[in-house]
């Protein structure tokens, strides 16, 4: 996807993965909303995250990807049934956020108090390339305070986060989708968000 953008473009993307290795929270837009991004691997990053959003760590949180292997480092599927994890890949990229098994090594800072991590590979061809660009999923959450609606513009964002803007904003267009990504329990196959 990254051969679509255009050399402006590109170049946004790579000055927001800079960003994000800098250890800052970068704004970008993804198939539904604006999101708030992080290196996963930054306690500090994913705390500011949760300070700007007002969130409760214990609710843990998504990350999403280019592609299946920059989540491996941080779910294990080997548990999982091979017809569900068909399921989990048939339905990528895509809007749709599976649960997916953690890894013992995945920080506690991801997956609050749940054993699962929420993880897409996603289908916008900004969030898609900001992770490549990058070199590994990043964190991603709605751009917006706690029980607010999310922001579905980067001027909306700046709106409904006022003091606490994120360090930088990747600008773009969110690929229309009417709500969030569709959430699933991987193991169960249950809706947890429709």
């Amino acid at each position: 996807m990254t051969a679509a953008l255009g050399p402006a473009q590109r170049h946004r993307v790579r000055l927001a993965a800079a960003w994000l290795r800098a250890g800052a929270v970068v704004g970008y837009p993804t198939e539904a909303v604006y999101g708030l991004g992080c290196d996963p691997r930054d306690a500090a990053a994913v705390s500011r995250i949760l300070e700007i959003k007002q969130r409760d760590p214990a609710k843990g949180l998504i990350l999403i990807a280019a592609d299946f292997a920059q989540l491996a480092p941080y779910v294990g599927i080997e548990s999982l049934d091979a017809t569900r994890m068909a399921e989990v890949r048939a339905s990528w990229p895509g809007p749709n956020t599976w649960l997916l098994p953690a890894r013992p090594s995945t920080p506690g800072w991801l997956t609050g108090r749940f054993s699962t991590l929420a993880v897409r590979v996603t289908a916008h061809p900004l969030a898609a390339a900001l992770c490549r660009a990058y070199g590994g999923a990043i964190v991603s959450t709605s751009a917006n305070r706690a029980d607010r609606p999310p922001a579905r513009t980067a001027r909306a964002l700046r709106l409904a986060l006022a003091g606490d803007a994120p360090d930088h904003l990747l600008y773009g267009v969110c690929c229309g989708a009417d709500r969030p990504s569709t959430i699933r329990d991987a193991a169960s196959g249950r809706v947890l968000r429709g």
